[in-house]
């Protein structure tokens, strides 16, 4: 299992309420069902995606993040997570409200801009393609690219209290580096968290 997964899973209380927002094929919730026997839904907005989850006997919901989760009432789960997603939707504050409205908990990553990388190909003049960030600036779903510092300084005008934070490589593992300076070595961040 990836090394991220593995971490989110760590986070996650057996026996738990779930949301996967933008869950994908459905790999981290069929990996918290199976070993956590949590009971949860994905959210979903690519078909090829929708019928992966299907045959993993997920409850899988096609729809659009940007639209809002109006369907849900307050606090009607456990954690509401979202992987490497935030980085596409039209307004990520919007969103981190709701999840932690509908959520006693939230857990999130995303590829962080502020790896050395990204900052090296930027001092070279170009818009960065990394393993993290493999699409060209005009064909990429990433509209708000962000670091470390930047999730952090949204959380507190959002009043959002971190719980907990760890990075990883593209390769999904840590390293000493990453726990020294996680904004310049890490390439994706990983943040519990819950309202203040």
């Amino acid at each position: 299992m990836r090394t991220d997964l593995g971490i989110i899973s760590d986070w996650i209380t057996p026996g738990s309420r779930i949301l996967d927002l933008g869950c994908g094929d459905g790999t981290l919730l069929s990996h918290l069902r199976d070993k956590h026997n949590v009971t949860g839904y994905g959210l979903e907005i690519d078909p090829d995606n929708i019928t992966a989850c299907v045959r993993k006997r997920l409850n899988v919901i096609q729809t659009d993040l940007d639209a809002g989760l109006p369907d849900f009432d307050a606090d009607s789960f456990d954690y509401v997570v979202m992987t490497e997603t935030i980085q596409a939707v039209r307004h990520p504050d919007r969103i981190l409200l709701e999840m932690l409205r509908i959520g006693r908990e939230g857990v999130i990553t995303f590829p962080n801009f502020g790896h050395w990388r990204c900052r090296w190909q930027l001092l070279r003049g170009r818009m960065p393609v990394t393993p993290t960030l493999p699409s060209q600036w005009y064909d990429t779903p990433n509209i708000h690219l962000g670091t470390l510092k930047d999730f952090e300084d949204l959380c507190r005008e959002l009043r959002i209290q971190i719980l907990e934070r760890t990075v990883v490589d593209r390769t999904h593992e840590t390293d000493f580096l990453m726990r020294l300076a996680p904004n310049l070595f890490g390439e994706i961040a990983l943040y519990r968290f819950r309202r203040s």
